[in-house]
Order: structure tokens, then C-alpha cells, then sequence
């Protein structure tokens, strides 16, 4: 028989599992009438697409950032990745652009493999610093036109719209919901690696990596998994700018987009998906709420930041916040 002690234990696991369903549904259930709360209104469907774009590119870093706990501010290269594997092929060889997706998943994976083996070693603030320097490598090499290919700092353009049979992605509302779909299959990779053998390998490396590698687990290969798909999740999310922009520039694909990412995922909470969507919120759709305050950006983005690490380091939502059930409380003080 279960203690009381025990009893409220498996309650309130299973009222914040209950929770957290029922919230995932009301948000998405809102997701999907979002267009139409606003009216179908342009501008409102490119702030809402912009949101599901950081999202998965936020996901893409959580793999890394929220699974083997690394330090990566050069995502934003995985990011270019992607999307110049996207218009190369298909401007140059006319591939479809769906067909272009798992293609720019690939590519970004590869290079993610050759980065991360030879600096997978390295902890910390070190392994910060080489993410940047590669991130600045890509941009760099794009820019002053690698191969002759890449169209330096004019970029590349007419790209395609994606197609699906008869129907040709063009309008703002078909990026959204075409962004939000993406978003879903990220989150899917995301619980099917996070409740697995290799989430588990994960968090070990994540609290104590001397620990993990002293019972057997191989970090090495586990932290270059995080890298390899983390960054082929910034590569579907490059496929999808690619094609929604039709034009591309390596300024597109800045030390700056790095750092929102890593904002984002870090002022959520780290492998947090409800997390990552605050974190997107608030680094990227409030501002674009308040353009008028434009010029003060930064001065709130690093008061907030400096706020959420003193008041709350966790994150606004951290993976282990649980809604708590509670009978009333008896005369003596302690629930029945």
C-alpha cells in the first residue's frame, strides 16, 4: 500500500504530465487558428512565421546546448549551410525544393561531423570560441564567393517556391503553416531522442562527463551526435528561409543569429521545448511588437538577460518545471 508521502508523489506526476498535455494542445489548437485571430493580416502572418523560423533554429541549438550540455555559438553557420545547399542546387541544377530538403539536412550534418570531431575535446568557454571562428570561416567563405559559386556578397538569387503537385507555396499564411509543420517534426526528434538511450547518454554527459565516461559511455561519439543533428535541424531551417525569401546574402547569416539562438534557448531553459517558445517570444517577436523602441533594443535585451540570470538562471520555463497538485490542507497542517 502507498504512503500518503508517496501518493501525493504519483499525483502530482501525474496532474503535471496532465498539464503539459493540456497545454500543448491550447497552444496549438491557437497556432492553428493564429491566422485568422489576425485577420490573415501580412504583416501579423510574418511576425507568426518569423516565430516558428527561431523556434526551430532554437531547436536546432537545443539538441546541442539542452542535450550533452555544449557551449556552441556558431549555429548560425549550419543555418547557411542549409540554405546555400538549397539555392545552389536549385538554381543551378533545377531541383525541387522539397526534394532539397532531406539534401540540405545532409549537407549541414556532414559538416557538422567535420567540425565537431576534431574540436569534440574541448569544453567550455574553449569550445565557444572555435564555434565562433567557424561560424565567421562560413560566412567569410560565402562571402567572397567560394568556387565562384556562392555569389559573394550579393548572394544568390531566384529560388524557388516550394511545390507540392499542383499547389505552389507563395502566400504568407502557406509559409506559416508550412513553418509550423516543420517546427512539429523537430519537437518530434527532439522526445524521440530525449527519451531514449541517447538522451539518457545525454544527460549523464550533461551533469558530469567524467562520471558518464568512467561507467562506459562513449562522450566523444554521443556529444558529435548532438552536433551532427543539431545541425542538420539548422539545416531543414535553412531549406525553409531559403525558399520563403527566394534570395540569400551572407549577411543573412550573421555571428548575431548565433547569439539570439543561444539567447533564446538559454533564457527558456535548456532543453525545454515550452522554453524554447517563450524564449522565442521574447527575443523575437516582442521586438518586432515594439519597432518604435527599436533603438533601445539592446539596452533591454541585456537589462532582461542580466535580470533572468540573477532572478531566475534556470530559464523562464526549465525542463523540470512540473504543475503541483495539492489536496487541502487538514487541521494539522499537512494535506490528506
Amino acid at each position: 500500500m502507498m504512503t500518503p508521502k508517496a501518493d501525493q508523489t504519483a499525483r502530482d506526476a501525474l496532474f503535471g504530465k496532465l498539464g503539459h498535455n493540456v497545454l500543448t494542445i491550447l497552444f496549438f489548437l491557437v497556432a492553428i487558428i493564429y491566422p485568422w485571430l489576425v485577420g490573415l493580416n501580412p504583416y501579423y502572418l510574418e511576425i507568426g512565421f518569423n516565430f516558428w523560423l527561431w523556434s526551430l533554429l532554437a531547436l536546432s541549438l537545443n539538441v546541442v546546448l539542452g542535450g550533452p550540455g555544449l557551449y556552441n555559438l556558431g549555429q548560425a553557420a549550419f543555418f547557411a549551410v542549409g540554405a546555400y545547399t538549397t539555392a545552389l542546387m536549385n538554381t543551378l541544377l533545377g531541383w525541387p525544393i522539397f526534394l532539397l530538403l532531406p539534401v540540405s539536412m545532409l549537407t549541414a550534418a556532414i559538416f557538422g561531423y567535420i567540425i565537431a570531431r576534431p574540436i569534440i575535446h574541448l569544453r567550455g568557454d574553449y569550445l565557444l570560441i572555435v564555434t565562433v571562428g567557424f561560424a565567421e570561416i562560413v560566412r567569410l567563405a560565402l562571402r567572397n564567393n567560394m568556387f565562384g559559386i556562392t555569389g559573394g556578397a550579393n548572394g544568390i538569387l531566384g529560388i524557388a517556391r516550394p511545390q507540392l503537385g499542383p499547389w505552389t507555396f507563395t502566400s504568407n499564411l502557406d509559409f506559416y503553416f508550412l513553418s509550423l509543420l516543420y517546427v512539429l517534426l523537430a519537437m518530434w526528434v527532439w522526445r524521440q531522442l530525449e527519451h531514449s538511450r541517447v538522451g539518457r547518454a545525454w544527460a549523464y554527459i550533461r551533469e558530469d562527463e567524467l562520471a558518464a565516461e568512467s561507467v562506459g559511455v562513449n562522450t566523444a561519439a554521443y556529444k558529435t551526435l548532438a552536433f551532427v543533428v543539431g545541425a542538420s535541424l539548422a539545416g531543414a531551417a535553412g531549406n525553409l528561409y531559403a525558399t520563403k525569401m527566394t534570395v540569400i546574402a551572407p549577411e543573412s547569416f550573421s555571428f548575431w543569429d548565433s547569439v539570439v539562438m543561444f539567447a533564446i534557448v538559454i533564457l527558456g531553459g535548456r532543453g525545454s521545448i515550452p522554453g524554447i517558445f517563450l524564449g522565442t517570444f521574447a527575443m523575437v517577436v516582442l521586438p518586432q511588437l515594439f519597432r518604435g523602441l527599436e533603438s533601445y533594443r539592446m539596452l533591454v535585451f541585456g537589462a532582461a538577460m542580466v535580470a533572468m540570470m540573477i532572478i531566475r538562471p534556470q530559464g523562464l520555463w526549465p525542463k523540470d518545471m512540473r504543475f503541483r497538485w495539492r489536496r487541502p490542507l487538514t487541521e494539522g497542517g499537512e494535506g490528506r
